[in-house]
């Protein structure tokens, strides 16, 4: 008799495996069921973009032809040390002192700069010394130092303008020059 009460309890394990399957078929349907969804959002709202981005371009061409700013991609700055050099003398003694930033390409230039520092120091003082104090006491004298400061880095670093280009053109990794601050007694 020992032999029959087992047979019930083998059955009664084997009964709950088959509901426990049916309940794991239905919860992998479901989650089917929801990514399928999901993935038909995604494309209706990248088509309706796509649509509505086609025909604002064709509405409005003036603001296609504004300049844009990739915010994935932030400007990189380098900023340099104090200047402070004397001017050259007209009636009195001036001397200027100058705090200057250098935007550049990347990051990477940004870091390889530190090798070049000394002799981008070196030319930045040569030419802020060789001014004088009416040259540089003008937006537009500060404009064209900035422009000569921006030729004389990308030279030391040997990335020397071509004889056509425009004065004023970045050709190099070096983009632009910055006054933080400048100051001139």
């Amino acid at each position: 008799m020992a032999k029959a009460p087992a047979k019930p309890e083998v059955a009664a394990t084997d009964a709950p495996a088959p509901k426990k399957s049916k309940l794991m078929i239905i919860i992998v349907v479901i989650v089917v069921l929801l990514l399928l969804i999901a993935a038909a959002l995604v494309g209706v709202l990248l088509l309706v973009k796509g649509k509505n981005s086609g025909d604002s371009a064709e509405a409005t061409p003036a603001v296609q032809a504004a300049p844009t700013v990739d915010l994935s991609k932030p400007p990189v700055f380098v900023q340099l040390d104090t200047f402070t050099v004397n001017l050259t003398r007209e009636e009195t003694d001036h001397y200027l002192q100058a705090v200057i930033v250098l935007r550049v390409a990347d990051a990477t230039i940004g870091a390889q700069l530190n090798g070049f520092m000394p002799e981008i120091r070196h030319r930045i003082n040569l030419l802020l010394s060789s001014k004088m104090p009416s040259e540089v006491s003008t937006m537009e004298g500060r404009e064209k130092l900035a422009q000569e400061i921006l030729t004389q880095v990308n030279s030391a670093l040997g990335f020397n303008p071509p004889a056509g280009a425009a004065p004023g053109t970045a050709v190099g990794p070096v983009q632009g020059v910055l006054f933080n601050s400048f100051i001139i007694q």
